[in-house]
């Protein structure tokens, strides 16, 4: 019985040494009722930054150097009015291609497609019908 007893007193402190101690990354740290998100690109320097209550959506360019820092409109236009916009509403799901990204309303199910990029007529968020 004390065998028993060392084994299982051991395995427990064995496990708790094992245990890594990550960072909580972005979104471990967000909670679903917030309103902005920043959501990462495969370009280091870009983010896109979400209204999560009514899909507004700009693109965030963060630099070295001050040349190159700032806030691009990629969606001007609220995709919800009033009472329906809702934090938490809207949620963007990256693609295969690092310029593109899928913008779904969780509530009705309508989704766009998110383009962003460096040049201004490459921009774009246009829906894809169901």
């Amino acid at each position: 019985m004390k065998k028993i007893i060392v084994i299982l007193f051991a395995f427990c402190i064995f496990e708790s040494c094992n245990k890594e101690q990550k960072q909580p990354n972005a979104q471990q740290i967000t909670t679903e009722n917030v309103r902005y998100k920043l959501f990462p690109t495969d370009n280091i320097w870009t983010f896109l930054k979400l209204d999560t209550s009514n899909g507004l959506i700009w693109q965030v360019q963060y630099s070295v150097n001050n040349d190159y820092r700032g806030e691009v409109v990629l969606n001007s236009q609220t995709l919800v009015e009033g009472d329906a916009a809702k934090n938490g509403r809207f949620i963007l799901y990256p693609t295969q291609n690092m310029y593109n990204f899928i913008l779904l309303d969780q509530k009705d199910g309508r989704i766009w497609q998110v383009q962003w990029s460096m040049e201004d007529g490459s921009r774009m968020v246009i829906p894809i019908m169901r």
